[in-house]
């Protein structure tokens, strides 16, 4: 274990180097985020007190100037200025203001006027979950139910909208009882609701509408230290470091590994965010791009629980509560294996100061007994041959927490030419307290399944929005749709009734490019139309989809109105820098009328146009009582994979990479 720590300590150095100019799409560092909040405040020194940073990140370059400056790196060129996206609040107003790096100043500031709210911060939802342990009528409700206040946590929901003409920036406290556990989400106060403005930070609505039991705390425990025998079976750590150590470079935050290189930044809103993907082509001697910038657009969580204390839970975390935000430090050798690298996270906190996520990504590489290609020959007289080349790949990993749930998301860079997106989910299950014990007692809906007596597990849907800047061997893309048609063969020439064979049709429009995967089977790819290989076929990535859960919601529901992006499991939009958030800049209470649904309904062209793709990855989680008391994780994911990109199998002259001994084992 020493030596693996002393291992693990050269790689957490390794990825400090030194490069001598920014790059355009770089994350702000600590003392830019410094810079942004002495110009904001500057800018109102009589009102910076009442002044709170909501968002704060790059305001990226155009793409135009990003890719002109990587096309002459070797010259002089400087690099374009460097400029913060802000919003803040200050007087119940929003304000978008852009700051100027490079000459300390503020290019704009405007008071936005439309529908939502901006992200919240992680201190006001702090300040305003402590509110009712203080708060006489909730205090009373606590002694009414036999509980100690001691033991009760609350927490924050955000409240959706649901047609009301007017709004102002609040949430809901739900509050749990965490005596004789730490799996607060097991244990709910059900029946109470609680409503706090936020501008003024107070309690502005009480209601206790009933009282049912509270979950019993036996058996909830998750924690290692508070489990007693016998235990289940025993598992040994399969894990070797490279003996020399990892086999890729970082240079700031450009990452290059085997055949490929890409740029890697951090955002409170997005999280992770992949740039620049461009992969090595052996026969053309050059690099080739493949993504020009990457990262989970949105992720919306309805409940299916129509009732009074539980209709609002419609969460479109990322726009509400922001990934980056919270992101949560990997654990080395535990959420990532010892041959990890890792790198810190920074986001504004409320006040403008930049606050640090150690350990938000790691970057490690995997060998985890796959194979990436094999073939078995014996139908040669005298001859067999076997040719296996093991699979190596890069993952580049974050974990985010928010409230009970935990998700892994990985990107996996593959020598193929593939990127493989993972997601994961684990953590707790969100349960409603109820007063039934047996399923034999529960005569109505319940809208989910009795995990433990007096704890019913809801359902609910995980929906996981990427936008993808696809630049396949240039910016200038197409987006076919190759349908797989079942042909009958009537003509006698067969003994054959039928076969399939592909039909394909190239997206003229946006409308021509909204998908829904499970209505025929049909390959997608976006190809570049003025790129062909030798043998005439388009280049191309094809889109591999995931599971294939779509929205069951009407859609003439709220909280689907607003989700109207998932609508379709696949999107193509032309090109638009302020098209980053499929939900709209405003989540909080939005109202649907700003988002990838909408911008779509202007019907751009989009054929051999710089275009992005939109994916949906669903999950529909109907809850089991394996997911008690906390949920093993569930996996699930995508790919993106060269399609006549190549011309052959670019991996066909890889060498096995070089085995790692170990000890003999006999039986």
């Amino acid at each position: 274990m020493a030596s693996l720590l002393q291992h693990l300590g050269l790689f957490l150095l390794f990825f400090v180097s030194c490069h001598s100019q920014y790059h355009p799409l770089d994350s702000l560092t600590p003392s830019e985020f410094h810079q942004v909040q002495a110009i904001v405040k500057g800018s109102n020194p009589g009102s910076s007190l009442n002044m709170t940073f909501q968002y704060v990140g790059l305001d990226e370059p155009d793409k135009s100037i990003v890719l002109s400056w990587l096309s002459n790196l070797n010259s002089t060129t400087p690099p374009p200025p460097r400029r913060a996206f802000v919003i803040t609040l200050l007087h119940s107003q929003t304000h978008e203001i852009i700051v100027d790096l490079s000459t300390q100043s503020i290019i704009s500031d405007e008071v936005y006027g439309g529908h939502g709210y901006p992200l919240l911060t992680s201190e006001e939802q702090t300040a305003a979950s402590v509110l009712p342990l203080t708060y006489p009528p909730f205090i009373a409700s606590i002694t009414k139910r036999s509980l100690k206040l001691s033991d009760v946590v609350c927490s924050t929901f955000t409240v959706g909208w649901f047609g009301e003409d007017k709004s102002r920036r609040v949430l809901k406290i739900p509050c749990f009882y965490t005596d004789g556990t730490a799996n607060l989400y097991m244990r709910p106060i059900e029946g109470v609701t609680i409503v706090v403005d936020l501008d003024d930070m107070k309690i502005i609505e009480y209601y206790d509408r009933l009282m049912v039991p509270v979950p019993e705390a036996e058996g909830t425990e998750y924690r290692l230290s508070k489990q007693n025998p016998p235990f289940g079976p025993p598992l040994n750590g399969v894990s070797a470091m490279p003996p020399d150590g990892p086999g890729f470079k970082i240079d700031g935050h450009n990452v290059r590994w085997a055949n490929w290189d890409f740029h890697i930044s951090f955002d409170a809103r997005a999280g992770l965010i992949i740039s620049l993907a461009s992969i090595y082509n052996l026969q053309k001697g050059t690099f080739r791009q493949v993504l020009y910038r990457g990262h989970v657009s949105e992720l919306f969580v309805p409940y299916m629980d129509p009732t009074e204390e539980w209709y609002y839970r419609t969460y479109f975390d990322e726009g509400e509560f922001g990934l980056g935000i919270c992101t949560v430090p990997l654990q080395p050798m535990l959420d990532c294996p010892p041959n990890a690298v890792f790198m810190d996270g920074y986001y504004a906190s409320q006040d403008g100061k930049p606050m640090s996520i150690s350990n938000a990504f790691c970057i490690y590489e995997q060998e985890a007994g796959r194979i990436m290609w094999r073939h078995t020959e014996t139908d040669i007289p005298g001859e067999e041959i076997k040719e296996v080349r093991p699979e190596v790949s890069l993952v580049v990993r974050m974990v985010v927490a928010l409230t009970n749930y935990d998700y892994i998301l990985d990107w996996e860079f593959k020598p193929s030419g593939s990127i493989k997106f993972g997601v994961r989910l684990t953590g707790i299950p969100a349960v409603k307290g109820v007063a039934y014990t047996h399923t034999d007692q529960i005569k109505e809906d319940v809208y989910g399944t009795l995990l433990a007596p007096n704890a019913i597990g809801v359902n609910h849907d995980h929906f996981f929005t990427y936008r993808l800047d696809l630049d396949v061997d240039g910016d200038a893309n197409s987006f076919v749709k190759a349908n797989l048609e079942t042909k009958r063969v009537t003509d006698n020439s067969s003994p054959r009734k039928s076969y399939w064979t592909v039909v394909s049709e190239t997206a003229k429009t946006e409308s021509d490019a909204q998908i829904q995967l499970r209505l025929k089977p049909v390959e997608l790819i976006v190809v570049n139309p003025n790129k062909k290989t030798k043998l005439g076929n388009y280049v191309g990535y094809r889109l591999i989809p995931g599971s294939l859960s779509s929205p069951l919601l009407s859609d003439d529901d709220y909280p689907q109105i607003r989700g109207a992006f998932t609508k379709y499991d696949v999107w193509i939009t032309p090109y638009n820098k302020s098209e980053k958030w499929a939900g709209g800049l405003y989540m909080d209470q939005s109202r649907g009328d700003y988002t990838l649904a909408v911008w779509s309904q202007r019907n751009r062209e989009i054929e051999n146009k710089d275009i992005v793709l939109w994916y949906t990855i669903g999950f529909h989680h109907v809850p089991c009582q394996e997911d008690f008391p906390v949920m093993p994780t569930l996996s699930g994911g995508f790919e993106l994979r060269p399609t006549n990109f190549f011309e052959k199998n670019p991996v066909l002259k890889t060498k096995p990479p070089t085995p790692v001994s170990w000890p003999n084992c006999t039986h």
